[in-house]
């Protein structure tokens, strides 16, 4: 009789044992479920970053105030990293706000420092938006415009700018076309010669596709104005440098002393 006690109470620890054991588990994947929604909730993140339950509710008014914008919550240990790789956020269609969980926390709690850093995001949407009008009516190759909320108070701008556009193409094809016809010119000449141009020509070849990749500049600067002059800059030399083949470039720059 008593074996059989024993045995129906080691039994029922065993059951009991398996219950909680489900239950633990049970309870661990709600709480990765969890966890895994608030996540997701946050939208773009870069790094692991996490928000209290108030700054995420506050995030997510901050994200439907500024629809327009493309956010991107940065985790604290990734601010610097997340400036330096702004290309990689770029969105043609959405100015990029860069900001770190920190902000958030402190937005959320403090309402002085929340219009604060409000009042900057809301600058940057309306001049940032000006000058992606200004930008594309003048042609300019931009993949995106972007800000950084700094922990000074300040904002920093920047653009992602394609090294490759319509006129670098054009560049490129005529310099492959004058190759082309060099090429047939050196026939006539020797063998090894014409190996050593063949040579030459496919590294230049190779050269050019890969500098017509879709390589980029990032431009920073500390205000918009300045942002824009930078970008306008960049433009203009690069429009003045592309626009013609290397002939055309030489034109006007010898002086014929037998006239």
């Amino acid at each position: 009789m008593e074996a059989v006690i024993i045995m129906n109470i080691s039994s029922a620890k065993e059951a009991l044992s398996s219950y909680i054991s489900s239950a633990d588990q049970a309870s661990n994947a709600k709480k990765t479920d969890e966890v895994q929604a608030k996540k997701t909730n946050l939208g773009k993140t870069f790094g692991e970053p996490k928000l209290s339950d108030k700054a995420a509710a506050y995030y997510e008014e901050l994200k439907q105030k500024y629809s327009k914008m493309d956010f991107i919550l940065v985790s604290r240990d990734k601010k610097d990293q997340a400036r330096m790789m702004a290309s990689g956020f770029a969105n043609p269609n959405k100015t990029v706000v860069l900001i770190d969980e920190d902000k958030i926390e402190k937005m959320a709690e403090d309402e002085s420092f929340r219009q604060k850093y409000e009042g900057l995001i809301e600058q940057a949407s309306s001049g940032l938006s000006k000058l992606k009008k200004q930008m594309d009516l003048k042609g300019a190759d931009v993949k995106g415009y972007g800000m950084t909320i700094n922990d000074s108070g300040t904002a920093s701008f920047f653009a992602v700018l394609k090294k490759s556009s319509d006129a670098q193409k054009k560049r490129i094809e005529a310099k492959r076309e004058e190759k082309k016809a060099q090429k047939k010119a050196d026939q006539k000449k020797a063998e090894k010669e014409k190996e050593k141009e063949r040579i030459e020509g496919k590294k230049n070849d190779i050269f050019d596709e890969v500098e017509n990749d879709e390589d980029v500049e990032i431009v920073y600067a500390s205000s918009v104005d300045e942002l824009a002059k930078k970008v306008d800059d960049y433009f203009q030399d690069f429009m003045m440098n592309s626009v013609m083949t290397d002939k055309e470039m030489m034109v006007g720059k010898h002086i014929d002393f037998k006239g």
